[in-house]
């Protein structure tokens, strides 16, 4: 084969600046070989001829022929390296969009009034107060809570006061929620998808008509052309390469057409991010699980590297960049983080890697263990039963199942999606399934054949796993030509068994069975938390608090790159078919006509074409139809979504003032109330109270010393006042309570009371431990005996309401 053919078939991938880096180096080295052997011929060889020469010799025709087809390729290759990024930019700011279209507007000048929400508000404040050094010690008794969602929050306000704009608590709280949600996690799920979508495509003829005529002609000419003939066929398979465009091919326009709906399919179920907003909100888990596609991804780059035994270092730090980032946002997202990947690493390690990666599992597991059992004194670590014994299943069996096959979407985009699913991942099966028996069939023979690749410009390869060679069956291009005469068979026969050792990795089925077991996995998670009751159900969910808002996070990151795979595997399923009829005819009469002369007939060129016509319009009706398909789902999850909806009425319900109950956490009396105490008191003085009365955001509304300024204040940590304080207020001993509060601070101590518990934290666990706060017999007793002095009374807005100021001797 002369160096101008091989330069000619290359042009395929993009010679002049494509991102088939390897292949080229290959093709390239090749070249330079066979030009010296060429440049010390003999002038006139019998299999050569005249374009051996002028293609040798470097003449001034053949490299203006280069430069005119390195001129016409420039454009081409410039568009396929911006087509991705413009989609990503795209789908990402449509997500963000969404995102912030979603978001209540009522809670950028009032706190979500929840369980979780005063702490971290205050943990913000406290960044504020006292910079980043508290980011270790964020707990107002002084130990660690995950900061990654704090510190963004406090880097907010920084950034806003160097452009002279005061952001308040809460709109930075807001503005990071929003930019996790809305730009970080849809740009990981769209990162995570395009990777199982590279790995998918790879060696994929399905949109190069001329590929399947290409292995159709590599297979007729081994067996009955002579050499010349041979030639002259690539080169008829050659000209009408070029005439094919390489940039709008059906597969690299159907990858960017699903990289352009995944971020809007991230943020379109209310699986994540919407429903930890509501619940709690859980926002640093919630922060940490929009950062986890990066990990998994970095992850599987990694095992790839392994595998490829390159760039592992590498990946090996970007992955524990990652992880490290990951954990510092809120270490429990490693249980999801090993649940996802614990299909991956059976099927895609080596076994002494896979036992490594068990080992350390259960390692942290044990760790887990004894964290809680030190923790959290129970008397029912023994009896997994009753553990989470005020848990109650929300849902049938059915319905669990159902939620997970459709990713928390609601009504017509549900089935759909459920629908699109199902048969996706079906048809990868089918798909993987055909590769791999298409594998394991080639003999050792065939695949030690020499064959010189030419990665055709619909795979998107990745360059520290790409094949650099891949058999005729695969090959997007295949030109079959003689080995190199300097190269011994020796060193082919090794070089063919490791490439056919390669080839038989099968990818394509591992990726499909990984995910699948993954997805299942989940389901099974989700299922045991939401249905089943139990034992086992218990110790299966307890990672996750057995808390279903945590737990449905995990199905996007497993139902969307599985679905993004099905609907390409549907999709070239489909083009398949199509084609086959077309192809299978022409590409008989156009071997079989050239079998029978050693010069290819002018209609061997037009039954290349027809086959190139054939396929190129069913990819494309494919393509036209995969496209609505994507279209109607994205948009009609936008529509049709009442889960959604719902969370987002719930939030704003929580952020109002207007409460029927004037106990709840938050009123406009309570408002009112906490302001006059704060400019009563001051914000140096500590305000002590029942923080499930609502009192605990005088911290972040008026920037007052609450002692309690977080909802769970744990009882048994020796460094914590509260445990101290609360006992001693219980015990009606004035002096013990005088003895307890009067050293907290050198400031004044104040008591204030605004009547019972909120009805909405009636589930808190320990909500008990601050019944002494509101106990009016009780109190009474205190100010009858001096123990405190009541400074200001507040019964117009509430019954019983008052400040009290604790009998110190300042």
């Amino acid at each position: 084969m002369t160096s101008e053919q091989i330069t000619n078939t290359g042009s395929v991938s993009g010679d002049c600046g494509s991102a088939q880096a390897r292949a080229r180096t290959h093709v390239q080295a090749y070249v330079q070989t066979q030009a010296r052997q060429n440049g010390s011929a003999k002038d006139g060889s019998a299999t050569n001829g005249p374009a051996r020469n002028d293609s040798a010799k470097g003449g001034p025709s053949g490299q203006k022929h280069g430069l005119q087809r390195c001129h016409a390729m420039l454009r081409p290759v410039s568009l396929r390296a911006l087509l991705p990024w413009l989609t990503s930019i795209i789908g990402v700011a449509s997500a963000l969009c969404l995102v912030i279209a979603w978001f209540p507007s009522t809670v950028w000048n009032t706190p979500i009034v929840s369980s979780d929400a005063p702490a971290h508000y205050y943990f913000i404040h406290r960044l504020l107060d006292e910079g980043l050094g508290a980011a270790l010690h964020l707990w107002p008794h002084d130990s660690f809570y995950p900061p990654l969602f704090h510190i963004c929050a406090y880097l907010v306000i920084k950034i806003a006061a160097l452009f002279g704009v005061q952001c308040s608590i809460y709109a930075a709280f807001n503005i990071t929620w929003i930019i996790a949600s809305g730009v970080i996690f849809p740009a990981g799920m769209l990162v995570l998808c395009r990777y199982f979508l590279q790995r998918w495509n790879r060696g994929n003829p399905i949109s190069n008509p001329i590929s399947r005529i290409s292995q159709a002609l590599s297979t007729s000419e081994s067996s009955s052309v002579s050499e010349s003939s041979n030639i002259s066929n690539q080169q008829v398979s050659s000209a009408v390469n070029r005439q094919y465009n390489v940039t709008f091919d059906a597969t690299f326009v159907l990858q960017n057409l699903i990289g352009l709906f995944v971020p809007v399919l991230a943020v379109s179920s209310v699986c994540h991010p919407y429903g930890l907003l509501n619940a709690g909100p859980l926002i640093a888990f919630g922060f940490a699980t929009s950062l986890l596609p990066f990990l998994i991804a970095a992850t599987l780059r990694l095992f790839d590297a392994i595998a490829a035994r390159e760039h592992i270092a590498k990946w090996l730090a970007i992955a524990a960049v990652a992880g490290v980032v990951c954990l510092v946002a809120h270490p429990r997202i490693a249980f999801t983080y090993a649940l996802i990947l614990v299909p991956f690493i059976v099927l895609r390690l080596p076994w002494k890697l896979i036992l490594g990666a068990f080992i350390a599992m259960c390692v942290g597991a044990v760790a887990f263990v004894a964290l809680m059992l030190t923790s959290f004194k129970s008397d029912r670590w023994a009896n997994p039963d009753s553990w989470f014994h005020s848990h109650q299943p929300s849902k049938n069996l059915w319905e669990s199942i159902s939620f997970c096959l459709t990713d928390g979407l609601d009504g017509f985009p549900a089935i759909l999606f459920a629908l699109l699913l199902i048969a996706g991942t079906a048809a990868a099966f089918v798909c993987a399934s055909r590769r791999a028996a298409a594998r394991a069939s080639d003999s050792f023979s065939s695949a030690a054949s020499t064959v010189v690749p030419v990665a055709s410009a619909d795979v998107d390869v990745d360059a520290s796993t790409s094949d650099i060679a891949v058999s005729a069956a695969d090959s997007p291009v295949s030109v079959s030509c003689p080995p190199p005469a300097s190269h011994s068979n020796a060193t082919d026969a090794a070089s063919a068994s490791s490439e056919s050792s390669r080839l038989r990795r099968n990818d394509r089925l591992r990726d499909v069975i990984a995910l699948t077991a993954a997805f299942l996995l989940v389901a099974l998670v989700y299922v045991c938390t939401v249905t089943l009751v139990g034992a086992l159900p218990n110790i299966i969910s307890a990672p996750w608090y057995r808390d279903e808002n945590r737990i449905m996070t995990m199905l996007p990151l497993v139902a969307l790159p599985l679905l993004v795979i099905g609907i390409n595997a549907l999709a070239e399923c489909v083009s398949a078919c199509a084609a086959s009829a077309s192809f299978a005819p022409s590409a008989s009469s156009f071997s079989t006509k050239n079998s029978a002369s050693s010069v290819p007939s002018p209609s061997s060129a037009s039954a290349v074409s027809s086959v190139k016509n054939a396929s190129f319009a069913s990819n494309w009706i494919v393509l036209i139809a995969v496209f609505l398909v994507i279209a109607i789902l994205a948009v009609s999850a936008q529509i049709v979504c009442p889960s959604r909806s719902a969370a987002r009425d719930t939030i704003i319900a929580h952020s109002s003032l207007n409460q029927s109950d004037p106990n709840e956490q938050l009123t406009e009396q309570k408002i009112a109330v906490l302001r006059k105490v704060t400019e009563r008191t001051g914000t140096q003085a500590t305000i002590i109270s029942d923080p499930l009365n609502g009192s605990m955001y005088a911290e972040t509304l008026f920037n007052a010393n609450m002692l309690y300024p977080i909802i769970n204040a744990r009882t048994d940590v020796p460094s914590a006042p509260f445990g101290k304080v609360e006992t001693a207020f219980a015990s009606g001993d004035a002096q013990q309570v005088l003895g307890t509060v009067c050293p907290l601070t050198d400031a004044p101590e104040y008591f204030l009371t605004m009547g019972d518990q909120a009805q909405s934290l009636q589930s808190f666990p320990y909500r008990a431990q601050y019944d002494s706060f509101h106990n009016e017999e009780l109190i009474d007793t205190y100010v009858d005996g001096g123990t405190l002095v009541k400074v200001a009374d507040y019964s117009q807005y509430g019954q019983g309401w008052a400040l009290y100021r604790f009998g110190c001797t300042d």
